[in-house]
């Protein structure tokens, strides 16, 4: 590849990642906040590098080095243009253009973010198996995580959750020809190739469009026996309010009130 292409590609790459990364918050679709300032220290890196590519680009050619080889090396003459086989390594081969395109769509076209399309496709993930449970604490509604309300319902076995008004936020997700729909978060556990989803059922309660961000207050839907895994992670809702999407989505957060 010519020098002006990548001095330009590295240019455009390193400016790409700190646009999602430094000045929006796209870099929050694909991977971990705590991950940010690694995608910052690339995009700073992919710069100094396309500067200091230019800056050597524009450097005096000695007078050895203008004729190729220097002295008794002439048979070197034009190998930049020709290695002998008839191959022609001056042009940019067509597939090299392909690497603009990633460094492109950070600046002009983010991928949309993962949402209930993801979710609907995928089993809900496996909440991790506990045994002590902290006291409820006695207000009311209780803010939980999906996670949290999940592990009380499944794993309790002092059923503390039966009966409690609880309040939770996430978007929503359709279950088309089911009854009720799924409040959902997607997690991260490095980036969004590793994503999986945890999803409360809602009862009681007209499904928002998908992708709407709500905070849902209710109490346990009864059915299977609470306390074990045959128990349902599901909410018969008492009020469904819209709320924001909030800036870090793909962690699994109290309620944003």
């Amino acid at each position: 590849m010519k020098r002006p292409l990548q001095v330009t590609l590295l240019v455009l790459s390193g400016l790409g990642l700190l646009h999602a990364s430094l000045f929006t918050d796209l870099s929050l679709r694909f991977v971990k906040e705590g991950m940010r300032p690694m995608l910052v220290a690339s995009g700073v890196l992919l710069l100094v590098l396309g500067v200091a590519e230019a800056w050597s680009s524009q450097k005096p050619v000695s007078g050895d080095d203008a004729d190729g080889h220097g002295h008794g090396h002439g048979h070197g003459h034009g190998h930049d243009q020709d290695d002998g086989h008839g191959h022609d390594h001056s042009t940019v081969p067509r597939i090299a253009w392909l690497l603009f395109l990633p460094a492109l769509s950070l600046l002009f076209y983010a991928p949309p973010a993962l949402g209930a399309y993801t979710a609907a496709r995928e089993a809900p993930k496996a909440v991790a198996e506990q045994r002590y449970f902290d006291p409820l604490p006695a207000t009311s509604p209780i803010p939980l995580t999906l996670t949290q309300f999940t592990s009380r319902v499944q794993q309790d076995h002092k059923r503390d959750i039966g009966g409690r008004s609880v309040r939770m936020t996430g978007f929503v997700t359709p279950d088309k020809g089911a009854d009720g729909w799924y409040l959902t978060r997607i997690i991260f556990t490095c980036c969004a190739a590793d994503a999986q989803s945890v999803k409360v059922r809602i009862h009681g309660a007209a499904a928002l469009p998908a992708n709407t961000w709500v905070t849902v207050t209710g109490t346990w839907h009864p059915g299977g026996t609470l306390g074990t895994s045959s128990a349902p992670a599901a909410l018969d809702a008492r009020t469904v309010k819209k709320v924001a999407k909030p800036v870090n989505a793909y962690t699994d957060a109290l309620p944003l009130f």
